[in-house]
């Protein structure tokens, strides 16, 4: 089972590097990729493009959906304006309720599904493998370098960070 102590982190850097690969592939479909943003009232003075804010207090009641709908991307980025307690938290919460819903569809499915899978929408959340990572130094990181690049990052208002706002 996931622990905070088992999450794998992801820098600023390397996300942009996937990000940018998602936009030129995503003429071929969906993008592989997914980033969750689980700021609540600081959710302001920009954002990762293309990501889905589900804001901490909401996440507890949303995980089997967003597990449903994240089922068929590879990667699974989860961050705050740190990413030193909500975005791990969520992340964790986020493995834990895949594992459970995972469990139990292994569980109804019985001893022989493993050899007969059918393609059912359940079944391929079961198949697919997923890694799912925090963001270093969450979005206050991102914002340092990637804030003003308009292939990453939406409704940045600079201002907002240089004043130090959020210091």
């Amino acid at each position: 089972m996931a622990t905070i102590g088992t999450l794998q982190r992801l820098s600023a850097a390397s996300l942009s590097k996937l990000l940018l690969a998602a936009q030129e592939a995503a003429t071929a479909g969906d993008p592989t990729i997914a980033v969750i943003d689980v700021r609540d009232d600081d959710y302001i003075g920009g954002h990762i493009k293309g990501s889905l804010n589900v804001p901490s207090h909401t996440l507890d009641a949303m995980l089997p959906t967003l597990v449903r709908q994240l089922q068929d991307k590879e990667t699974v980025v989860f961050h705050c304006a740190l990413s030193q307690q909500r975005g791990p938290s969520a992340a964790l919460r986020y493995l834990r309720e895949r594992e459970r819903i995972l469990g139990a569809i292994k569980a109804a499915a019985g001893p022989s599904s493993s050899a007969e899978a059918s393609d059912t929408s359940d079944e391929t959340t079961a198949k697919k493998e997923q890694k799912v990572f925090v963001l270093d130094r969450g979005f206050v990181g991102w914002q340092e370098v990637y804030g003003t690049d308009e292939r990453l990052t939406e409704g940045y208002r600079k201002e907002l960070w240089e004043n130090g706002y959020w210091g």
